[in-house]
């Protein structure tokens, strides 16, 4: 029972620590990267409050440093994907019925939690089993994931204050419940705070949540546990079940009360997804929210009247920050044969001087790639297009392989001769960009190219120093990316600043980072209550002349 209508603290962006040479923070970090790299975890699904071992158990290793275990961790089968789903049935009640404020608290303390004690925790974890950087880690699940928690906290509290007109005599109310069900969170390696607002987002509207995270960011996923647990997160509002996508989604997905899957990850298996959720939407208690934001083959495109120097350094941060493991990461290019001999060279001479390496060593621009599958998809990638010289593609820039001790792929620049290669439209999510050099006169062509290149639709870019140029882009790829940039890579979407998220291919464009992903986790009720007594059944229009 609540007694006040609450305001909450207005959300401000996190700052981002640099961790420059001789800081505290960079001190503290490190220490903590070498804690963690010296520790052995066992790490566990975690239901309804408890830790449950099942013995089927898989490594954790760096991805830097593959012969380097971090640990173990225990794989949900059947039995745990049951209890976790009873888990989140039996503490649907409680939590639901919880006032919203008392929710709300939770993920502020989180947010508060992760801005201090988590934060080099969360970081180092994140490093290690996912193989970014400092700088990658920190604006993931550091400075986004706070933002997440907070920004929420403000989009629900205006979201429930949006509220209908009454007339005369009558008192009109709508109250958002819960959906009615659980909910999936399905959780990407390649983002820490998408893991933590995949799960963190339907939750605080008061539902239920059983999570698959990708099992290869289970080490982040268990600091994410910790971090909902001192929180005061009661038992059982989010369970922890790892292990293979069908094992733990098959049931999930077979379950009468599944209320809503949100999911970040493949093209592939999300319209699988769908697809099971319309082959049984019979069996269902009700209509299941699917919510999704998948693959991307991201775009920059160049005007003539472009920034050269500012084009490149943009195409370098944004298509090789991360090993390119971003969905909104730059894949493609399209740039006008005048200012392409400026921007090979820079970008060659750039890509010939980016330091690859272990994450641990803050010198390093890249670490590795995910794991052995990615590299060999990659390294297959590159070898074909270097195979394709002379006929489809121009010429390949760095990609080299190595994974000797870590599944490193350098920085990789191929030049394609048309704008329909292999790797102008298929993403490949790795350290690949692949450019295209149109001929200035044939602007109209580029465009129609770039707007109809690729099935995705989530992030964009346009450099342009005209300001008719700039209109005409907006205009003629208004349909062609979810978030779009202007003189801008097409990466680093803040929250509260750019809700993201991507259309056709790429998702169902329900802006992570904003009120509107909110509203798709809550079931609406109107109220409406009569003050005045009807007393009798006739219309005045019935009344004699």
């Amino acid at each position: 029972m609540s007694f006040g209508q609450f305001s909450v603290p207005k959300p401000t962006n996190q700052p981002v620590i640099d961790y420059a040479p001789g800081s505290p923070a960079r001190a503290s970090l490190k220490a903590e990267l070498g804690r963690q790299a010296e520790t052995t975890v066992e790490i566990m699904p975690r239901i309804g409050g408890r830790s449950i071992a099942t013995n089927a158990t898989a490594q954790i290793t760096m991805p830097h440093d593959h012969g380097h275990v971090l640990g173990t961790y225990h794989k949900a089968g059947a039995a745990e994907v049951a209890q976790a789903i009873a888990a989140a049935q039996d503490a649907r009640k409680d939590w639901g019925a919880l006032p919203w404020e008392q929710r709300a608290a939770v993920f502020l303390r989180a947010a508060t939690l992760l801005e201090g004690p988590f934060r080099d925790r969360l970081n180092a974890a994140t490093m290690l089993g996912q193989s970014k950087t400092a700088h990658q880690a920190e604006i993931d699940a550091a400075a986004e994931l706070i933002d997440f928690f907070r920004f929420n906290v403000a989009y629900l509290s205006q979201l429930y204050a949006d509220q209908p007109i009454s007339g005369p005599g009558m008192w009109n109310r709508l109250e958002y419940r819960p959906l009615d069900g659980f909910v999936f969170a399905v959780s990407p390696f390649n983002f820490t705070s998408i893991a933590g607002n995949l799960t963190s987002a339907p939750a605080l509207c008061g539902n239920t949540v059983v999570w698959k995270p990708a099992s290869t960011a289970i080490l982040s996923g268990q600091v994410l546990m910790e971090l909902f647990e001192a929180a005061g997160l009661p038992p059982g509002v989010i369970n922890f079940v790892p292990g293979s996508g069908a094992t733990v989604g098959d049931p999930v997905m077979a379950h009468r009360d599944l209320a809503g899957v949100h999911f970040t990850g493949s093209t592939g298996v999300f319209r699988g997804m769908w697809r099971t959720i319309g082959e049984r939407i019979a069996h269902y208690r009700s209509y299941p929210r699917v919510v999704g934001e998948t693959g991307g083959k991201d775009f920059v495109f160049a005007h003539p009247s472009a920034d050269a120097n500012s084009l490149a350094n943009n195409l370098l941060r944004g298509a090789f920050e991360y090993q390119g493991q971003k969905c909104s990461a730059a894949s493609r290019a399209y740039i006008p044969e005048s200012l392409w001999p400026a921007v090979r060279e820079h970008l060659a001479d750039n890509i010939r001087a980016m330091t690859v390496g272990d994450v641990r060593d803050f010198r390093n621009f890249m670490g590795a790639v995910i794991d052995k599958s990615s590299f060999q998809n990659l390294k297959g990638a590159i070898d074909e297009a270097r195979a394709n010289t002379g006929s489809t593609i121009a010429e390949v820039i760095g990609g080299e392989c190595d994974d000797s001790k870590g599944w490193f792929v350098r920085p990789t620049l191929i030049v394609s001769n048309t704008p329909d290669s292999r790797t102008m439209c298929e993403e490949l999510f790795g350290p690949v960009l692949t450019v295209h050099v149109y001929k200035d006169a044939e602007l109209d062509q580029a465009y129609e190219a770039c707007a109809t290149g690729s099935e995705y639709a989530l992030t964009g870019a346009i450099f342009a120093e005209d300001r008719v140029a700039i209109n005409d882009a907006v205009e003629r790829l208004r349909f062609a990316a979810g978030n779009f940039y202007i003189n801008d890579k097409p990466t680093g979407a803040v929250v509260g600043q750019q809700p993201f998220g991507g259309s056709r291919a790429s998702g169902t464009n329900d802006k992570a980072g904003s009120v509107l992903n909110l509203i798709r986790w809550i079931s609406p009720r109107t109220i409406k209550e009569n003050f005045v007594a009807l007393r009798n059944t006739r219309y005045p229009f019935m009344d004699a002349e």
